[in-house]
């Protein structure tokens, strides 16, 4: 369930790591090779290990139970926006380790490989925690679609037409209602607590209409994505769970970075717009469901 913040690290440091290599290491020896390796895999190692104690000590301190699947209750509780997350989490894992792999030496069908298996392991890991959980469970649509998306980045190398879908995450706090809804059930929440705060998030999947439509006329940094989301419409029931809501469904315009400001391509400016380009950026949209509104621009 805490998936993402995981993930969050795992990032950061990845990206810190490809960061500062671009720039202070230009060698490319067998021995340098070898040395960017242990890199990898001793920050990794440090990071999954410092992680898990804060989990352990933040997450998962109540007292354990025995082994058991989730319910179905994870079905409900976010009408699976999280599962989006999940997905999402396992694409930015995926590609945060196999790119740290590329740059230890690993070549680029390899380190997407390596990296679909991690990101797929990693979310294993979390949900066998939360199988020990008393107010979770194993999920295996959790598992699942963070697999998937672990496996998305490998995919898209192997078809062009995935290359040319993106998938992207939007937030931007609108309500309060993850809080009202969490203090009625007694639960003091933070108030930078966004990560389960899904009616205030959307996922979107991005498309390039130039490869689809096979023309060049559309701009080319200017995509077309589809929005998913939940509306402020749950309440906790008599049993002190979510209940009810709708899905939001969206459709609006979105920015391929790495196209709109292509001149500049310095290895910092690449790695800056490769991962700014997992956000969806203000632009106007559609709601199409549970009801039809039109936004000049959507945070």
């Amino acid at each position: 369930m805490y998936l993402k913040g995981l993930l969050i690290l795992i990032f950061c440091s990845c990206f810190s790591l490809n960061f500062f290599a671009e720039q202070f290491i230009y060698q490319d020896s067998a021995k340098v090779k070898k040395n960017r390796l242990i890199v990898v895999g001793g920050t990794t190692t440090l990071l999954l290990g410092s992680s898990y104690y804060y989990l352990q000590n933040v997450w998962w301190d109540e007292k354990q139970i025995d082994f058991h699947f989730d319910a179905g209750a994870d079905l409900k509780y976010a009408l699976n926006v999280d599962k989006a997350g999940h997905f999402l989490g396992g694409v930015q894992a995926s590609d945060a380790f196999s790119s740290a792999l590329t740059w230890g030496g690993i070549n680029k069908k390899k380190s997407l490989l390596y990296g679909a298996f991690f990101g797929s392991a990693l979310q294993l890991g979390i949900e066998i925690k939360d199988a020990y959980a008393p107010y979770w469970g194993f999920s295996k649509w959790d598992l699942l679609s963070g697999s998937f998306g672990s496996f998305w980045p490998f995919l898209q190398s192997k078809n062009e037409a995935l290359e040319a879908i993106n998938f992207k995450f939007s937030y931007y706090k609108h309500s309060n209602t993850y809080w009202d809804l969490e203090a009625e059930r007694n639960k003091d929440i933070g108030s930078m607590a966004w990560q389960d705060d899904y009616p205030n998030q959307t996922y979107w999947a991005s498309f390039d209409l130039n490869y689809f439509l096979n023309t060049k006329r559309w701009p080319e940094w200017l995509n077309v994505a589809l929005g998913f989301g939940l509306d402020e419409s749950q309440y906790i029931d008599a049993y002190n769970r979510k209940k009810g809501g709708n899905n939001e469904l969206y459709m609006g315009f979105d920015y391929n970075l790495k196209k709109m400001f292509k001149k500049n391509n310095s290895p910092i400016v690449k790695e800056i717009k490769h991962w700014l380009n997992y956000f969806h950026f203000p632009a106007p949209a559609i709601r199409l469901s549970p009801d039809l509104e039109f936004y000049l621009l959507f945070l």
